[in-house]
């Protein structure tokens, strides 16, 4: 597979039908870079997109939901509205990686889609009651939501709910989330 600018998007999504790990981590990485950069190319190819997010592989489903984020912002045709809810499926918990990646990646669909902006904090908010494997990762989850929220904070008409997660996480035993609830409240100027 060729790498950058002359990578065709056939190229990617053979390539993450690899059966080597290193070509589908590659194709994987080379999608969500394509996507970012020349969305206009990638976009035909939603649907195939979308599908990745079912992959048994999670760096495919990583990059699978970087690359829809990136996508939003050409989505003439609402197609990301449709498949929102598997989208934002992992923020229920188990897979603390995977949600983070979701979390990490929901603000860019928010600032290209700012009407789905309270849809996706309601379900960025449900973090909290999330089972993820051990505490410490229910704490990390937390601290990515606080900061997505932060990035997605001016697009929201349902504030309220959100103030009260954050200012919960003033408290959470994960010094970086606790600084990253500071840094929010203090940002938007909220007491």
């Amino acid at each position: 597979m060729t790498t950058g600018a002359t990578c065709s998007i056939d190229e990617v999504l053979r390539g993450l039908e690899s059966c080597t790990g290193s070509v589908r981590m590659t194709s994987s990485k080379a999608l969500a870079t394509l996507s970012e950069t020349e969305p206009e190319r990638v976009y035909p190819r939603f649907a195939e997109i979308a599908a990745l997010l079912r992959s048994p592989n999670q760096i495919v489903q990583w990059n699978a939901a970087r690359a829809l984020a990136s996508l939003a912002r050409v989505d003439s045709q609402g197609r990301l509205e449709h498949i929102l809810p598997l989208y934002l499926h992992p923020l229920t918990g188990s897979k603390l990686i995977t949600a983070c990646n979701v979390v990490g990646a929901a603000p860019a669909i928010a600032r290209a889609k700012p009407h789905l902006a309270d849809r996706i904090a309601s379900r960025i908010l449900r973090v909290e009651s999330a089972t993820f494997p051990t505490p410490e990762c229910m704490h990390v989850a937390r601290g990515h939501a606080v900061r997505a929220l932060d990035e997605m904070y001016p697009y929201l008409k349902r504030r309220k709910p959100v103030l009260a997660f954050v200012r919960r996480q003033l408290d959470n035993p994960r010094n970086s989330t606790r600084k990253a609830a500071a840094a929010f409240l203090k940002r938007h100027a909220v007491k």
